[in-house]
């Protein structure tokens, strides 16, 4: 087994599920990776795999039908498939945050309508924050439901979707407006069901063609155009309006971690592509691993992926261990998205001239690791809730 990146204190069955899916990566997805991300076709086979291992399930409670597995396991399962293809890591990213958040704040109805289904993957979640002219600003979400008698009429424009096509649940957050005093105080989840495909997929309800991308190709981003879609107040997480801020917020922390891991995972596979390319390659007389400089580089990446997964993994276990873990997710996604970059860099310069064809594997790495400095907040974002976070601990007291 490698050095770098493993986990102490890992239970039995966590040895398993890893061991299992570790198989699965290195039969079913590194030997099919760069055929399906070159032609940005969904990796369909591998999703049904995935389906039959159980892995859609596996942070929903046993009693819903699913492995009821800890925030770690399933970073720990991230790290492993987004090292065979991020996208496919992106696939099952939304739908553990929507399941996580009806888990956490759904209704017991909701429960028991949705999560069975998400357990088995037949039900498949999306997650819906951004909007096309904000990020970042949650605040500043424009668009809107007005309450109509036992349901709500919603009209607005979502943006940056992943399995915004393919998923059949979306967890979308809208503006109420309720007279609250704070912004985010009128901000609502919606859980608005869906049939997947392309175009006007209900009344009301539209998701245009994918979007298409440098990087992060076969899974589907999308937008979503609300247009009178009327949704039952009933599907309000949580049956309140007025939380969906802190649901999401909430739910984000958890796609921080798994951003965070997915990064371990790119970085991990740079690292082991430079490793072995670096053994092959001769230059002067000898393989180029023995030249001082490309030593000295591959010592740097094994000490950036080992700091960026212990990072990932303490931000999960605080998380499980029911406690805030807001400033130390921002620490992991910022660290490990930011070390991807430099890692994923640095292995495509050992790899030289042949790193820029399409036939090696680092040329799609270096498509696909921008993206994690961007997705659950920008850097400048993470530094930003880390900051304010050491100020409540660290603030002088006047």
């Amino acid at each position: 087994m490698a050095r770098l990146a493993q986990t102490a204190d890992l239970t039995d069955i966590q040895r398993e599920i890893l061991s299992t899916v570790r198989s699965f990566v290195d039969k079913e997805i590194i030997p099919h990776a760069q055929e399906l991300e070159h032609g940005d076709v969904y990796p369909q086979e591998i999703v049904d795999g995935l389906k039959e291992l159980g892995i859609f399930g596996l942070m929903i409670p046993e009693e819903y039908g699913g492995l009821g597995e800890s925030l770690l396991t399933y970073a720990l399962v991230v790290e492993e498939i987004a090292r065979g293809w991020m996208s496919v890591s992106g696939v099952i990213n939304t739908h553990f945050i929507v399941a996580y958040m009806i888990r956490q704040h759904g209704t017991q109805e909701q429960k028991e309508h949705f999560l069975p289904r998400m357990a088995t993957g037949e039900v498949r979640g999306a997650f819906s924050m951004s909007e096309p002219g904000l990020g970042s600003d949650v605040a500043g979400i424009r668009t809107k439901a007005v309450q109509d008698g036992d349901s709500y009429v919603i009209d607005g424009q979502k943006m940056w979707l992943t399995n915004g096509g393919s998923s059949t649940l979306v967890a979308a957050l809208v503006r109420t407006d309720l007279g609250a005093d704070k912004p985010h105080q009128n901000l609502t989840t919606f859980l608005v069901e869906k049939p997947a495909g392309f175009g006007t997929v209900a009344p009301g309800l539209t998701i245009p063609g994918k979007i298409d991308k440098m990087g992060y190709k076969g899974v589907d981003t999308t937008e979503l155009v609300f247009d009178g879609c009327r949704i039952g107040a009933d599907m309000i997480l949580g049956g309140q309006p007025g939380r969906g801020f802190a649901q999401m917020m909430d739910g984000v922390e958890v796609g921080r971690v798994n951003v965070a891991a997915r990064a371990c995972g790119i970085s991990i596979r740079a690292f082991e592509l430079a490793v072995e390319y670096a053994q092959q390659r001769e230059t002067f007389g000898k393989p180029i691993v023995q030249h001082q400089a490309i030593a000295f580089q591959l010592a740097e990446m094994a000490t950036k992926v080992e700091a960026a997964h212990l990072m990932m993994v303490n931000a999960a276990r605080l998380k499980d261990a029911g406690q805030r873990n807001d400033v130390e997710a921002g620490m992991a996604k910022l660290i490990a998205s930011e070390y991807c970059a430099e890692v994923t860099t640095q292995s495509f310069r050992i790899h030289g001239g042949y790193g820029y064809s399409k036939e090696y594997e680092i040329e799609r790495l270096m498509r696909e690791a921008p993206f994690l400095l961007i997705g659950e907040g920008t850097s400048e974002i993470q530094k930003t809730i880390i900051s304010r976070g050491l100020l409540k601990e660290y603030g002088l007291k006047r």
